[in-house]
């Protein structure tokens, strides 16, 4: 797993108290090649074995900087993975129609799905080593895609993903230039077993609902079968490139 990252390395999960983010903290914590698993959460969690939880707010930003000084003051981190992300609420969900607009929802969703992992990347990137291979991830959505959209609607959701995947353009073509073996990418982990997509489980066809740990093995095998030339796009499950 994850043979393009240096042995022993580093990795760092924001939103380990998710499904899928504590199934990736899980299977790095089992492998190997893994040296250390910082696992982050709203809460504090118990650590165990190779696992140092910590924790951090996805509004606050100076929790996320704390939480970066403190983690990169221990040794270099090779792999960020942001696993945190939301698409409804007790006192909202998907719009299916502009009429369902609502600025403080659009705001909240934003503030979670593209300005909490903006600011993630903004206290972590800098830290990730210049001569070394590294890997950012962030999770998004194949809704977030423009040229796949063929249904509308989830109005503040698709913007939220797909700003979230400029981002992650943007970043990708910085890192470019100053630390060359990185891979900066967002992430389609499919339709999960989870509180997220509970709701919209009904029309799945058979054997497109995974289980996290599914989905977790799935994506750490795209990431292990990424290089710095496939840096800032989107990739599914499968190992797909989506469309932007």
């Amino acid at each position: 797993m994850l043979e393009n990252l240096p042995d022993n390395f580093t990795a760092v999960v924001f939103g380990a108290s998710g499904g899928i983010g504590r199934a990736i903290t899980q299977s790095l914590a089992g492998d190997p090649r893994c040296g250390r698993v910082w696992a982050g959460a709203r809460k504090p969690a118990a650590g165990q074995g190779k696992v140092t939880p910590f924790t951090f707010d996805l509004q606050d930003e100076n929790s996320i900087a704390s939480a970066a000084q403190d983690i990169t003051r221990q040794g270099p981190v090779h792999l960020v993975f942001v696993a945190t992300g939301i698409l409804h609420g007790e006192s909202f969900g998907p719009e299916r129609s502009w009429r369902e607009l609502d600025p403080d929802t659009m705001a909240h969703i934003f503030a979670l799905n593209t300005i909490g992992p903006a600011l993630i990347a903004k206290h972590m990137l800098e830290h990730l080593p210049r001569e070394e291979p590294a890997i950012f991830a962030a999770l998004s959505a194949r809704v977030g895609s423009i040229g796949d959209n063929r249904l509308g609607g989830w109005h503040s959701y698709r913007a939220s993903k797909a700003a979230l995947n400029m981002l992650i353009r943007n970043f990708a073509i910085e890192l470019g230039r100053k630390r060359k073996q990185t891979i900066c990418v967002a992430l389609h982990p499919g339709t999960v077993d989870t509180g997220l997509s509970q709701p919209f489980q009904r029309n799945v066809p058979d054997g497109k609902l995974f289980t996290p740990d599914h989905s977790a093995g799935k994506l750490l095998d795209v990431l292990s079968g990424l290089t710095p030339s496939d840096s800032g796009f989107s990739y599914a499950w499968d190992g797909q490139r989506i469309d932007w």
